[in-house]
C-alpha cells in the first residue's frame, strides 16, 4: 500500500514517522521551514523512549504526482477546504481517503467532493505537537487510530490491510464496526477538554482536581452523551467515568490545540468542537446549558445561526 500523509503537525508527523520506520511505502505533505528541516535532517520524532531521526519523503502538495492508495487527512478543521484541490487530484475509485482531525463529522462532509473515491470517518488518540521546524514532540505512548465505512456497503477488504500495516509499525489500528459512535465518543473527550479549558483558561491539571472546572468538563461530557444517543449512537458505556479517567491519564501541563490558538490569536476549530455542538443541540432537540455558556463568552449568537 502506498499511503500519504496530508499535514505534517503532531498527528500527521507521528503518523509518517511511525510508517516510515516500519519499512511502509509514505510520503508526507509539508511547508516551509518545517518541511525545509524534514527534508535535510529526516523528521526529528521526540518520544519517551528516547528521539530519532526518521527518513521520511516530504514534499509541498503540488509536487505530489504518484497517486497513493491511501490519503490520511490530518489538517486543522479550518484547513480542511484548501486540501481539496490536490484531493481530487490524487485519488479515483481505488482510493481510500481517512481524515483524523477532531471535528465530528467531517468524513461524510467530504464523501460527495471526493467521490468515487472511499472517504471513511476516523479519529486517532495521541498527544504531539511540533516543537520546533523538522521536530515533532510524542507525549506518553498512546498511539491508536480508530477508521472505517458510515455504511457496510463501502466496506473494502483494502481497509483490513491499513489496519493491518498501522500495527505492523507500533501504532493501533482499529477497523471499527461503528465508526460514527467511535468517532463521536473520541469526539466525547477532546471537545469537552477544549471547551473547559476556554471557559477557565486552563490546562489540564485544573480540569484533574476537585472544583468547578472537573464539573463542567463532566457536564459538558454528559451533553455530548445525550446527544450521541438522540442520534441514533449510543455509548457503550459512561462517558463520563470513561473521560475523566483519560483526562486524569494527561500531563497535568498540557493544554489543547484550541487553547493554544486562540491563545497565540491563531486560526481555531472553535467552530466545529464548540459551536457544532450547540447546533446539534438544537437539531436534535437536546439540551446543551454548558456548551451554550461556552458559546455565548465566544461570541457565537445561535439566533444568527438558525
Amino acid at each position: 500500500m502506498k499511503y500519504l500523509i496530508y499535514g505534517a503537525g503532531g498527528i500527521g508527523g507521528c503518523l509518517a514517522a511511525f510508517l516510515a520506520q516500519g519499512g511502509k511505502d509514505v510520503s508526507l505533505i509539508a511547508r516551509g521551514a518545517h518541511l525545509e528541516a524534514i527534508q535535510k535532517n529526516g523528521l526529528v520524532l521526540e518520544t519517551g523512549h528516547g528521539t530519532f531521526a526518521v527518513p521520511v519523503r516530504a514534499c509541498e502538495q503540488e509536487q505530489v504526482t504518484d497517486r497513493p492508495d491511501v490519503i490520511f487527512v490530518c489538517v486543522k478543521g479550518y484547513s480542511l477546504e484548501g486540501t481539496l484541490p490536490t484531493l481530487k487530484r490524487l485519488s479515483d475509485g481505488h482510493t481510500i481517503v481517512i481524515p483524523l482531525l477532531n471535528i465530528y463529522g467531517t468524513g461524510a462532509r467530504l464523501q460527495p467532493e471526493l467521490s468515487p473515491a472511499l472517504v471513511t470517518d476516523g479519529c486517532i488518540y495521541i498527544a504531539a505537537e511540533i516543537k520546533a521546524p523538522g521536530t515533532v514532540h510524542m507525549s506518553g505512548d498512546i498511539f491508536r487510530v480508530v477508521f472505517g465505512p458510515r455504511t457496510p456497503e463501502e466496506y473494502r477488504p483494502e481497509l483490513e490491510e491499513v489496519a493491518r500495516d498501522l500495527n505492523d509499525c507500533g501504532i493501533e489500528g482499529i477497523l471499527s464496526q461503528n465508526i460514527q459512535r467511535d468517532a463521536l465518543m473520541k469526539f466525547s473527550v477532546v471537545s469537552p477538554m477544549a471547551a473547559c479549558g476556554i471557559y477557565h483558561n486552563i490546562q489540564v491539571g485544573g480540569m484533574q482536581a476537585p472544583g468547578q472546572p472537573r464539573e463542567d468538563f463532566k457536564a459538558l461530557v454528559a451533553e455530548i452523551g445525550a446527544l450521541a444517543q438522540a442520534m441514533g449512537y449510543p455509548f457503550p458505556e459512561d462517558p463520563v467515568a470513561r473521560n475523566l479517567a483519560i483526562q486524569d491519564a494527561l500531563d497535568p501541563d498540557a493544554s489543547t490545540s484550541l487553547k493554544r490558538d486562540l491563545d497565540a490569536g491563531k486560526p481555531s476549530e472553535v467552530d466545529g468542537l464548540i459551536f457544532e455542538v450547540v447546533r446539534l443541540g438544537r437539531k436534535y432537540h437536546v439540551p446543551t446549558p454548558m456548551y451554550d455558556r461556552v458559546a455565548a463568552k465566544l461570541g457565537f449568537n445561535l439566533e444568527e445561526q438558525l
